[in-house]
């Protein structure tokens, strides 16, 4: 009788792929993590306990059928896990590097609660594609019918791009504008190389316009073209421009030379990993070469900024945040992986101000957690008298992201907003009050994750597809 495949759990330990180490990854933006070979990714996969309520794929966004394709990698079907893993994600090899697994799938394993440490979902899941990309097997975009209908999208990021896949997939019309010159969003220009390197995403963008779709680029929405012109052009517009507005922190010398934002930090080094000449970098003023840098803000971007300062080859890196460890909002994953590479961590610490013009230090507070605020979270209290100055060459602010002013900036006073500024839609199919109009991704939820995003997409772009498939047989009656 032929061994089980899987529950092997009780016998084989979790085992991640082999992490580069710290003073080599410094050196580089290569991803830090090497890839499984097949035997390692059958053995972790077996590891899944196949369990009858699988809380790993109810926690996921996107809802990825998790143990069917780690059963199928188990058994060495890795053609057939990927195409189930491809069912229900877009991007499953993008998910699988950048996912913060250990709050979603893993986090939520139930052989980890047993206290036999989860399975390497996202490790597997980024080997399937990987491998069915090598192998040929990921398919070019061929609609088996050419549809009249057409759809703008505005913005190239994770949603926009997920519901052009969609869309295109079932023969629509795809045209995509976006203001920055290559596609992917904050997936090209926002996330480091050594956590998503860039041919990943470049390859996606290339097999999307080779299936058909149109890329308008450097194509700044409300200046280059009017969103009314947008409209008149397409039968549907989606809106997926994501949230970019950098929140602003008052305090004395905020605006001074060396003062900067964490979206203009980590765009200018993404486009010198491109090979691109960035005057911003060559003067100096972003690259936090021999600098001692200061990081202010304790989420994912903060993490992203603190690692590339390193990689830039700072004098020092430090991360103030005005919670402690156990609080603060980032992948605790990435917090170690700074630590490794020689970020310092001042926890419960904020800016007061700055010193200097250009900046040679932050006034910080230290702080200390007090009763809980609305969100259930201890609120941080300023404990007086503590104050100190932090010596700084180069202030980075990671402190969240906003949304424009849409109505305002597209001159569209009745596209609805709530009072966050973010666009006002139907559940889940992304439907705006403005007829024909939707919205999807960070635009609509404010700073979240690229999961929830192509997740937004792909179900906007199915209520589009029902819409526009009503209208042809009202039409025809």
């Amino acid at each position: 009788m032929a061994e089980q495949p899987m529950l092997k759990f009780t016998k084989i330990e979790r085992d991640m792929p082999e992490k580069r180490p710290p003073d080599l990854r410094r050196t580089d933006f290569k991803e830090i993590y090497a890839e499984y070979a097949t035997a390692k990714a059958a053995e972790q996969s077996s590891r899944c306990s196949q369990c009858g309520v699988p809380y790993c794929q109810s926690h996921c966004p996107l809802h990825n059928n998790i143990p069917d394709w780690l059963r199928l990698t188990a058994e060495g079907r890795l053609q057939e896990a990927y195409e189930v893993s491809q069912m229900t994600n877009t991007f499953p090899e993008i998910c699988g590097r950048i996912c913060p697994q250990d709050r979603l799938c893993e986090g939520n394993c139930v052989i980890e609660q047993s206290g036999h440490g989860t399975v390497t979902i996202g490790s597997v899941e980024k080997y399937i594609t990987d491998t069915a990309w090598e192998e040929g097997w990921v398919q070019p975009i061929k609609p088996q019918v050419e549809r009249t209908e057409s759809v703008g999208i505005i913005g190239a990021g994770p949603g926009g791009l997920a519901a052009a896949d969609v869309l295109r997939r079932q023969g629509v019309q795809v045209t995509i504008y976006d203001r920055y010159d290559r596609a992917g969003g904050l997936l090209t220009y926002g996330i480091p190389g050594f956590k998503l390197e860039k041919d990943v995403v470049m390859r996606r963008n290339d097999q999307l316009q080779e299936g058909g779709v149109t890329f308008e680029l450097n194509c700044d929405v409300g200046t280059d073209i009017s969103f009314a012109d947008i409209r008149a052009k397409h039968d549907a517009v989606i809106i997926a421009t994501g949230v970019y507005k950098t929140r602003d922190l008052q305090a004395p010398g905020v605006g001074g030379l060396g003062v900067e934002r964490a979206i203009d930090f980590l765009t200018i080094s993404n486009r010198k990993s491109f090979g691109d000449a960035v005057e911003e970098f060559e003067s100096g003023r972003f690259n936090a070469k021999g600098k001692r840098v200061v990081v202010i803000g304790g989420g994912d971007t903060a993490m992203d900024c603190v690692r590339t300062s390193i990689r830039q080859g700072a004098e020092s890196v430090k991360c103030l945040y005005r919670r402690d460890r156990a609080n603060m909002p980032g992948s605790q994953r990435e917090v170690a992986n700074a630590e490794e590479e020689g970020v310092q961590f001042e926890w419960l610490t904020a800016p007061k101000g700055f010193v200097g013009d250009p900046v040679t230090g932050v006034m910080v507070q230290k702080m200390r957690l007090g009763a809980p605020d609305a969100t259930g979270r201890q609120a941080p209290e300023v404990i007086e008298g503590a104050d100190y100055v932090e010596d700084a060459d180069l202030v980075i602010m990671a402190l969240g992201f906003e949304p424009e002013d849409l109505p305002t900036l597209w001159g569209e006073p009745d596209l609805p907003v709530t009072r966050w500024g973010t666009v006002k839609t139907e559940y889940v199919t992304g439907a705006t009050a403005v007829e024909g109009v939707y919205a999807v991704g960070d635009i609509v939820r404010g700073a979240s994750l690229v999961v929830w995003a192509i997740k937004d997409g792909r179900d906007c772009a199915q209520a589009i597809l029902e819409k526009f498939d009503s209208n042809a047989m009202m039409a025809a009656e």
